[in-house]
């Protein structure tokens, strides 16, 4: 194991408050507690990590600090008996890249409990091109599935379908056999949409702007990660007795909504956190990835970027210049 490697450090002016960022050398004795020790492989780029980088919003809360909040690699030392070294292990969230270092360098170091081993159906550039978004989405198609929603009870809507848990909803949702509607600004994505499994196109204006309390009943579920008046729509057009999985708030934190859906047609709105899900939770949905996800749809939701200019890929990324997954190899 080398004494010293390269990492990404966001660092911070204690005085000024200015925040700087870029490639380093730090040393092994650097890395933050934890009882496995981690030879990074592959990694990805989520909003929070480009948030992190451009400092668009206080996402850092410890410096300095290495983003990058999901990992897949191999274990080079551990006090863990749950790991041994040249297990591969994924992590997604638990704080890292905010107040834990993350996978923007050759190594990191970790808590046992945080760690997966790898589902042996998917390499680790698998599991980072799926990363945080497809795991999310996962969670999402599980409490559908847990509230015993089948494909035979009707359409399932996905908001923020361009998005990477609304593409990769679209996917597993597909996958499992049920029919899916797409919600998007971008028109000009309907065929990528299709291509991923949707069965019909919704524009986003139908449900962005201030709706009806209780709507016509149009859907038997739904994955949100739109929130706001959009997901105070999406209830309202929710059949009798069906669920609504929330796990984002891409157009704002408040919910003008009626208590209507719940009291009239017993919707559920489930919500669903990926940071601090346990681990048979997240076991769960990686699993579900692994049976179902279509690796073809996968590598057509996937692009290749070098680590190196991670600085200039956060601001194309948070300006929504790019479409789909990113995947890092880590050198």
């Amino acid at each position: 194991m080398a004494e010293t490697f390269n990492a990404f450090v966001i660092t911070r002016d204690d005085d000024t408050k200015e925040q700087s960022a870029g490639w380093t050398t730090v040393s092994m004795e650097d890395l933050p507690e934890g009882d496995v020790t981690l030879r990074v492989r592959h990694t990805t780029m989520n909003y929070k990590d480009a948030l992190a980088i451009t400092n668009k919003s206080p996402v850092v809360r410890r410096f300095p600090m290495v983003p990058g909040i999901d990992i897949a690699g191999e274990v080079t030392a551990s006090d863990s008996p749950d790991f041994a070294v040249g297990d591969e292990v994924i992590m997604n969230g638990w704080g890292v890249g905010e107040v834990h270092w993350g996978g923007y360098a050759q190594y990191a170091r970790m808590k046992s409990d945080w760690l997966l081993k790898k589902p042996a159906g998917l390499s680790g550039a698998d599991c980072m091109a799926i990363g945080t978004a497809g795991y999310t989405a996962a969670l999402c198609v599980q409490r559908l599935l847990d509230a015993g929603l089948t494909p035979d009870k009707g359409t399932v809507l996905v908001t923020g379908a361009n998005g990477g848990v609304g593409s990769f909803s679209v996917a597993l949702l597909s996958a499992l056999g049920f029919t899916v509607a797409a919600s998007t600004g971008r028109p000009e994505e309907a065929d990528y949409l299709k291509s991923l499994g949707a069965s019909e196109i919704v524009d986003r204006a139908e449900l962005s702007e201030k709706g009806r309390p209780l709507d016509k009943e149009l859907y038997a579920g739904a994955v949100d990660s739109v929130g706001s008046t959009t997901l105070a729509n999406v209830l309202s057009k929710v059949k009798y007795d069906g669920t609504v999985a929330a796990c984002g708030l891409a157009q704002g934190f408040d919910l003008p909504a009626t208590v209507m859906p719940f009291i009239l047609r017993g919707v559920t709105l489930a919500g669903v956190d990926s940071v601090m899900a346990p681990k048979p939770r997240r076991e769960a949905a990686w699993a579900l990835l692994d049976k179902h996800l279509d690796r073809a749809k996968l590598a057509e939701i996937t692009q290749e970027a070098d680590i190196k200019d991670v600085a200039d890929i956060a601001p194309d990324l948070i300006a929504g210049k790019i479409r789909g997954r990113l995947l890092f190899k880590v050198d």
